[in-house]
């Protein structure tokens, strides 16, 4: 080959692999309006609180890599924020929407999220963060698809549908507020709803012969729910993120902040059917409908409404158990495992996390190992970036319970980038507890009653679990994760029901590196919301 030939190919090359290596992944642009409007989910008009004058609010799409710019205009009289339940934010917890993150917008202003779903896919929902607003709607499904050559376990279904479920109330978002606030329990829910709707609300249309795609999400406030179709079942086949094993159930449970995919056949005879959601180890079984409407059907709905199960354990724990990960399946990437196997790494460290629900100066709160979270006057991760004393400090939480009497704190745990730890939540009380991990998806290795000792872990999973990002806690037991520290940030730890992380049951884990490096944490955005003892800092120049 000629002199001039070898230079035009390595020129070529060159420009080849640096336009492969900085082009950016596709944008979607979002504008949403946060207003108030008047809602009738259960019949009665109430004050809700709507995104682009929809309730529940608009169903966001994405493929794994894609940036999602999301602008919010806050036209409420009260401050606002919105968080992404199962969004990671690698590297970018400044986007998370939580009040230890991020400055609420206020009446009338705005704010612009960047956020990137970074080899993430799977069935995710957002949720307003502050002051009760989750009692009042601005919340919506989040829908991450796979990249095109990323092969999927499944056929690709006829149709999809977003299943957005939970209790619901009829006492306004602000009454329920002052009931947390003066020191009690939230009531009794009213009733439950499916799409922002109660009773036969909904109608999913489907052709008989074809299968679609359900992604199920428990958007409530303080119950577990169970899904069931009448005469159909249910194939699992995918668990915020984790391709499963594609087990078949007749009903599947779905505790707080937890989200399913599962495959549905109409294969039945022509006519309609109850679909239906009910509560679980409730008191009082609370129960709504919607349709699966077969398109040729003249026949609606009838009979009686399919029962589920009740306040029954055992049959919970064992669906829990039966919940695999596929192994076979890719995930955002060909490689279903990533760079390792994680029954094979040994943890460097164990945190022991036990809820309780104590009383404090006469009032009900609700704490992780004695200590009630409070929330500053500047959002920790500010205060964090710009080194500002006496908001909080590292270690304001043990990572051990230890017995002692109850007290209020910004609680904030330390570790470190690249640890790989074990967390046990411990549950000593008789109500089923829901747990979330922000910026993460963690491996859920073990289940079991009782006190968890260093023996418990002979009982654990370390094959084929799923990783997810919500997990739920028996009553009087415990449950067992693995996850590794590969997310550099401020993130929130909490109670998925939303009286007790309201009243303190919730703290931050500050995952640190000394490293000013982009490529383990963004630094503060330039739009970033400057509020407390932040205020009058600033952010990186335009």
């Amino acid at each position: 080959m000629r002199p001039c030939n070898v230079l035009s190919s390595l020129i070529l090359l060159l420009t080849f692999l640096f336009t492969s290596t900085n082009s950016e992944d596709p944008y979607r642009y979002l504008t949403w309006k946060i207003t108030y409007g008047d809602i009738y989910p259960l019949g009665v008009k109430q004050q809700g609180i709507l995104i682009n004058g929809q309730f529940p609010g608009p169903q966001i799409d994405a493929v794994t890599n894609e940036n999602l710019i999301i602008s919010v205009y806050n036209y409420l009289r009260e401050p606002f924020l919105i968080s992404w339940n199962g969004l990671q934010h690698r590297r970018n917890s400044w986007q998370d929407g939580v009040e230890g993150t991020n400055c609420p917008i206020l009446p009338g202003k705005n704010f612009t999220y960047a956020l990137q779903v970074k080899d993430q896919i799977g069935s995710f929902f957002y949720f307003p963060s502050l002051g009760m607003h989750k009692a009042a709607g601005a919340f919506g499904g989040i829908r991450i698809w796979s990249r095109p050559r990323i092969p999927v376990p499944f056929p690709p279904p006829t149709g999809e549908f977003t299943v957005l479920a939970g209790d619901w109330f009829k006492m306004d978002h602000h009454r329920l507020r002052r009931v947390l606030e003066n020191g009690h329990n939230l009531p009794f829910p009213d009733g439950v709803l499916i799409n922002g709707r109660g009773w036969n609300g909904n109608t999913f249309t489907v052709d008989q012969g074809k299968t679609y795609r359900f992604r199920i999400s428990n958007v409530g406030l303080t119950s577990s729910i169970n899904f069931r179709i009448q005469g159909h079942t249910l194939k699992l086949v995918e668990v915020e993120g984790s391709h499963t094993i594609q087990n078949s159930y007749t009903s599947l449970d779905i505790h707080l902040g937890q989200s399913y995919s599962v495959l549905v056949t109409a294969n039945q005879p022509v006519k309609d059917y109850y679909v239906v959601v009910s509560t679980r180890f409730t008191r009082k079984i609370l129960t709504t409908t919607s349709v699966l409407h077969y398109s040729n059907s003249r026949n609606a709905v009838s009979g009686p409404v399919p029962q589920g199960p009740t306040v029954g354990i055992t049959s919970s724990i064992y669906q829990a158990m039966s919940i695999r990960r596929n192994l076979t399946a890719s995930g955002p990437r060909p490689n279903p495992q990533g760079s390792y196997h994680y029954g094979l790494i040994k943890p460097t460290r164990t945190i022991v996390l036990q809820n309780s629900a104590p009383y404090i100066n006469g009032k009900q709160r609700y704490a992780v190992n004695s200590v009630s979270y409070v929330a500053p006057d500047t959002p920790l991760k500010l205060a964090d970036y710009f080194q500002i004393p006496g908001v909080f400090y590292v270690g304001s939480i043990p990572t051990f319970p230890n017995g002692g009497n109850a007290y209020q704190q910004a609680s904030v745990m330390g570790a470190n980038f690249h640890e790989y730890v074990e967390i046990v939540f411990q549950n000593w009380e008789d109500s089923v507890q829901s747990w979330h991990i922000d910026g993460y998806s963690f491996f859920v290795v073990g289940f079991g009653s009782g006190q968890w000792t260093d023996n418990s872990r002979a009982r654990y999973n370390l094959r084929d679990t799923v990783a997810r990002c919500t997990t739920q806690v028996y009553p009087k037991s415990w449950t067992a994760i693995y996850m590794a520290l590969d997310n550099v940030g401020m993130w929130n730890i909490r109670s998925e029901n939303w009286a007790r992380q309201y009243l303190g049951q919730q703290f931050y884990l500050r995952v640190y590196t000394p490293s000013k490096s982009i490529r383990d944490e963004y630094p503060v955005p330039r739009n970033a919301l400057l509020c407390g003892r932040a205020r009058g800092r600033h952010t990186r120049p335009m």
